[in-house]
């Protein structure tokens, strides 16, 4: 065998080799893949009518409770709000007048002023006092017991507007501390579900639940956002109904000592 066939032998050998080479290396051609699954809503409605019938039930009920919170507060803020403007122009009447008939009169106008209230009270039991005294006088010393009648007529006036001023604060007060705890017991009720979803599942990954979990979540976003507003809104009306209440005490010691001095007093 001569020289140039031994070279021509391994050249063509070294040409197939090369050749299965680049058959064995060469890139498959791409497969086309199904297109992706869009993702799962995420929106806040689609995650509400997406939610189960527990969680709808809790929204439904911090709704109604927030939409009743902001009914009482429009209405309490328009009534703290005549009272007192009411109950300070009564007290400049009551300084200004030379006679308590006259402020009697001025006083049926105001009705919505706790303190006008209270006067009012202590005026129709200091009426009765004095009428009795005069048809007294002529037999015997009559007793009348100082001012206490006077005092608890008016103390019966000034719980009576006192309990109407502080209603609709119940409400206030009870949305505020249990809107919380209704919206929780909807968050996790929501992501017990979402569990137990997942065990039934094919796949476990944080996808899979995920819309469950914020679902869930919404139930706890609306709970706060029922009870903040309350609390706020109960705070400033209570405290509202304190200053109205000590204007009205100190009204009352104020008429009390006038009423002793001028109509009750032992001659």
């Amino acid at each position: 065998m001569d020289a140039k066939s031994v070279f021509t032998g391994w050249l063509t050998a070294f040409l197939w080799l090369a050749t299965a080479l680049d058959i064995a290396l060469a890139q498959p051609a791409a497969i086309p893949l199904p297109p992706a699954a869009p993702p799962p809503q995420m929106e806040f409605w689609h995650l509400i009518w997406g939610s189960g019938w527990v969680v709808r039930l809790v929204l439904l009920i911090l709704v109604g409770c927030s939409i009743g919170c902001w009914g009482i507060a429009m209405a309490k803020a328009l009534e703290m709000r005549r009272a007192a403007q009411q109950s300070l122009q009564f007290i400049d009447i009551f300084w200004d007048a030379k006679n308590l008939a006259t402020i009697q009169t001025s006083s049926t106008d105001l009705k919505d002023s706790p303190v006008a209230h209270v006067f009012r009270a202590g005026y129709q039991e200091l009426q009765r006092l004095t009428r009795g005294k005069r048809e007294e006088e002529q037999q015997q010393p009559p007793d009348f017991g100082g001012t206490e009648n006077v005092q608890r007529a008016m103390m019966k006036a000034r719980t009576q507007e006192v309990t109407r001023l502080e209603r609709g604060l119940t409400f206030l007060a009870t949305t505020s501390s249990t809107a919380p705890f209704i919206g929780l017991f909807g968050t996790v009720w929501g992501i017990m579900t979402a569990f137990i979803g997942l065990s039934s599942a094919t796949s476990s990954s944080i996808q899979a639940v995920a819309p469950g979990i914020a679902e869930a979540l919404i139930a706890t976003a609306v709970g706060l956002a029922a009870a903040i507003p309350a609390v706020v809104m109960h705070n400033r009306f209570a405290r509202q109904v304190r200053v109205l209440t000590a204007d009205m005490d100190t009204f009352m010691s104020e008429f009390l000592n006038i009423a002793e001095r001028h109509f009750l007093s032992k001659k």
